[in-house]
């Protein structure tokens, strides 16, 4: 049994835990390929929506999002697809949304060790085959693609910041999902220079980072930029309006576990928005940037 949350004390009268996202897991499985690339010594198994089999031109401009999931995600098979918070952005309803748009999410060659540690997860030597992988997916499955968006989960929120980092160029967009490992300010300052946008996005109580402490300090510079969106909403809820509550093992993470809310496209599921800041959620917010707005 998990044990009591973290934030228990705090939750404000007429709220309630919920338990589980209400999105259904699998189902849109089938509308994703996979196969496999290889780069040196690496090879990844990658997975991908192609909105050309759904009717949408691809006349090079459509974006990109590829997403990275978290620790230990890799050795759940498909359920992978879902737990980087991808599966809905293939859903009918999201590609409307958005226009049309490429889905490509990698996978760690992830393993359990004889002492029951996952290892293999995302880590500085995955960064040049990640981004070749990015690379040749768009020449060898595209005519080419429009904004190109990071999105990631956790430990796959901090490859993904890295992956800015270090082929800055090659990327437009970076949405982080519950990690503080954010860049120093002359990195930041590359972000602005450069006309990067920055989607920082966490619940203020992640259960793995003391937001005042590996957030606050930074928050300054964060609000101080010109292309960066601040996602931290006081609680992180599910569909249903509950606060998100996720027991695994021994420990509580739902409020770490922020990828779900944007995989509900950060929308209550009667049609309000979970964030002022996103009034037609995530989808709409890409839409408007991949239209100039």
């Amino acid at each position: 049994m998990a044990e009591r949350k973290p934030w228990y004390d705090d939750i404000p009268a007429g709220n309630f835990i919920s338990n589980a996202p209400t999105y259904e897991v699998g189902k849109l499985f089938p509308r994703f390929h996979s196969t496999r690339f290889t780069f040196g010594d690496t090879t990844l198994k990658y997975y991908w929506f192609d909105p050309r089999e759904y009717g949408y031109e691809d006349n090079g401009d459509l974006p990109l999002l590829t997403f990275f999931h978290g620790k230990s995600n890799a050795l759940v098979g498909d359920i992978c697809i879902n737990y980087t918070g991808a599966e809905l952005y293939a859903s009918d309803k999201y590609q409307q949304a958005m226009g049309g748009a490429f889905i490509l999410i990698p996978i760690a060659n992830e393993y359990i060790d004889e002492q029951n540690r996952c290892m293999g997860t995302w880590q500085p030597s995955y960064l040049e085959p990640a981004h070749a992988l990015v690379l040749n997916f768009i020449a060898k499955h595209t005519n080419g693609v429009g904004k190109r968006m990071l999105l990631g989960n956790s430990a796959g929120a901090t490859f993904v910041l890295r992956l800015m980092d270090n082929y800055m160029d090659d990327f437009d967009v970076v949405m982080p999902v519950g990690s503080a490992a954010l860049p120093e300010d002359a990195v930041l300052d590359q972000y602005e220079e450069k006309g990067k946008i920055l989607v920082f996005t966490m619940g203020r109580r992640d259960e793995f980072h003391p937001f005042e402490e590996e957030v606050g300090p930074r928050l300054a510079k964060l609000q101080s930029m010109k292309h960066c969106l601040i996602l931290t909403p006081d609680w992180v809820r599910n569909g249903d309006h509950g606060i998100a509550s996720i027991g695994a093992d021994t420990f509580e993470m739902g409020q770490h576990c922020m990828m779900n809310a944007v995989q509900c496209n950060l929308m209550f599921d009667d049609g309000t928005p979970m964030l002022p800041e996103l009034p037609r959620g995530v989808t709409g917010w890409i839409s408007d940037l991949v239209n100039g707005k």
